[in-house]
């Protein structure tokens, strides 16, 4: 994408499937505009008449078109609120859609580029910017130039000079005047934007590292960042507000200019006979309400300068490439029964000109074996996970699965077959059962209670006063770190993969209750092909094999078990 405008207009592109519902609000919304004009002339032109006393029916016409205005302008107002919030609702749905699609193939090796609160902000505040494009900036930015193009053409009927004055005073307050608030605003307008990212940033940071900060005497300090930014967002704030407010004055100036103008000339050619009373103050009350119309575009030109930020930052996210790609033409993996992972010469790097993470690993896993794979922190064994689940590209060497190499396949269906628990596996805010329903969404009844079974947890939330229908904290905060491992390895069990990788279960958890996991993990593993990664020396006698990397190596491999 080149260009400022061109974030912009991709924004719009994607709103192109609602251009029907969003094309009828924005008729409704000129419609209503145009009302009110044509009632206010009308009135002017009824009053003016009748001061005459002309025979009624001569302007009976009027005092039916004032009554139809009336009714109009307050049904087409109407209108505009329902179709205008319909149409952008649906396409701010629809959008946001489409920008989590573009964060799914990110995750989770490309999201680290981005920060928590500053993703979060993207996906919310930002992809809320449609609303104020298509509400505050394009609706009325229609309905003025609908009122600005039939008040041209009625004032040019009616007295051409006070066209030549009213056309390009409306110019300068529809054009001239936004571009100026559009030009002032545009930079502010992105230091708010990214303001707010580092304000929700840390937020985050202040709520989820609340205990760490409180232990270090740390609170001071990160409130103290999270009020300066808060502050420079009221400033930045209060400098778009007074931009605003200048321009809505100058708006405001140049209708009070139009009007005396206008009604000047008006005057001068009933003066001279040209113009009869009547159309002098249709010109004089026209050109006072044809303004109206533009009041709002003052705003309009500042939330535009602020779509444009937001649209930059959405394109960013768009164009972040994916760390993996899919394959022209995919392979398909096979689906059915335990399936064999062969591993040959890995090499993994996390960054081009980095060190390698994994530098030649090569490791069998057969089918229905457990391989433990274990090795200090920062040996690779995340690593290799991720490439086995295809989040990180390998530059060398082959991972074959079922006899499929795993490059040549899609990522989606890399994961239907190989997935499990990961190291950042979560916990979400919600019921036990919907936690576990993660994994399968269509599992009975019997399924969830089967797989808590074989992690030992079915007793513990039986023993619930709310059973399965107990709400869990946010990331399992209101469970002991057992309980957490063993739902996260139900979940990983209920999914049922033909290869089961569990990253790291019984990390944070001390020596007797890792072991006891470990173990319990073993035997609810037994006759399945699983790649269970662990720190941990003790409870891996049931595992067939251990493997142990060292500095992105393999050590010779130990048999446990026949």
């Amino acid at each position: 994408m080149t260009g400022q405008g061109a974030p912009t207009v991709r924004m719009l592109r994607h709103l192109l499937p609602y251009w029907r519902r969003l094309l009828a609000a924005a008729l409704a919304s000129a419609g209503s505009e145009l009302a009110a004009a044509a009632l206010t002339a009308t009135a002017a032109w009824l009053i003016t008449r009748a001061a005459e006393q002309p025979p009624l029916a001569s302007v009976s016409v009027a005092i039916v078109a004032v009554r139809a205005l009336a009714l109009a302008r307050g049904a087409l107002r109407y209108g505009d609120r329902l179709l205008g919030h319909d149409g952008v609702l649906r396409a701010v749905a629809g959008f946001r859609t489409r920008v989590y699609e573009a964060l799914v193939p990110l995750a989770p090796a490309g999201t680290p580029a981005f920060r928590g609160g500053d993703l979060l902000t993207r996906l919310v505040d930002d992809v809320d910017a449609v609303q104020d494009l298509l509400l505050r900036v394009l609706l009325p930015a229609a309905a003025a130039c609908a009122v600005a193009a039939t008040a041209t053409a009625t004032a040019t009927v009616l007295l051409p000079e006070a066209a030549a004055l009213l056309g390009p005073l409306l110019a300068v307050a529809g054009l001239l005047v936004p571009a100026l608030v559009l030009r002032l605003a545009h930079r502010a307008g992105r230091a708010e934007k990214t303001a707010r990212a580092e304000l929700a940033a840390a937020l985050l940071d202040v709520t989820q590292g609340a205990a760490d900060l409180a232990a270090y005497g740390a609170q001071g300090r990160a409130h103290e960042r999270a009020r300066r930014t808060a502050a420079r967002i009221a400033a930045l704030e209060r400098r778009q507000a007074l931009t605003t407010s200048l321009a809505s004055a100058v708006v405001l100036l140049l209708q009070g200019g139009a009007t005396v103008g206008v009604t000047w000339l008006a005057l001068r050619a009933h003066a001279a006979g040209a113009l009869p009373a009547v159309h002098l103050t249709v010109l004089a009350v026209l050109a006072l309400a044809s303004f109206e119309a533009f009041a709002p575009l003052p705003a309009a030109a500042r939330h535009f300068a602020e779509v444009r930020a937001s649209a930059r930052r959405l394109a960013d996210l768009f164009d972040a490439p994916p760390p993996v790609t899919d394959p022209p033409a995919p392979v398909p993996l096979p689906t059915g029964g335990p399936l064999g992972v062969d591993i040959t010469g890995l090499r993994v790097r996390h960054r081009p000109d980095g060190p390698p993470a994994l530098d030649g690993v090569s490791l069998r896993l057969p089918p229905g074996h457990r391989v433990v794979l274990r090795g200090a922190s920062g040996s690779g064994k995340s690593t290799l996970i991720a490439a086995l689940l295809r989040f990180v590209p390998y530059e060398a060497g082959s991972i074959r699965v079922g006899g499929r190499e795993l490059r040549d396949c899609a990522a989606a269906d890399v994961r239907r077959v190989i997935t499990g628990m990961t190291q950042d596996a979560h916990v979400f805010h919600t019921t036990i059962r919907a936690n576990l329903a993660l994994a399968r969404p269509g599992a009975t009844d019997a399924d969830l209670r089967e797989a808590a079974r074989r992690a030992r947890l079915l007793d513990w939330i039986e023993a619930l006063p709310d059973g399965w229908d107990t709400l869990l904290g946010g990331d399992g905060a209101t469970m002991s770190g057992g309980q957490r491992g063993r739902l996260l390895l139900a979940r990983a069990l209920l999914a049922d993969p033909p290869v089961l990788v569990l990253d790291e279960p019984t990390e944070g958890l001390d020596p007797e209750t890792a072991a006891a996991v470990l173990a319990d993990i073993l035997d609810a593993t037994r006759g399945r092909t699983t790649l269970l990664v662990t720190h941990e020396r003790s409870g891996l006698a049931a595992a067939d094999q251990v493997v142990t990397l060292d500095r992105g190596r393999v050590r010779p491999a130990t048999p446990l078990a026949p």
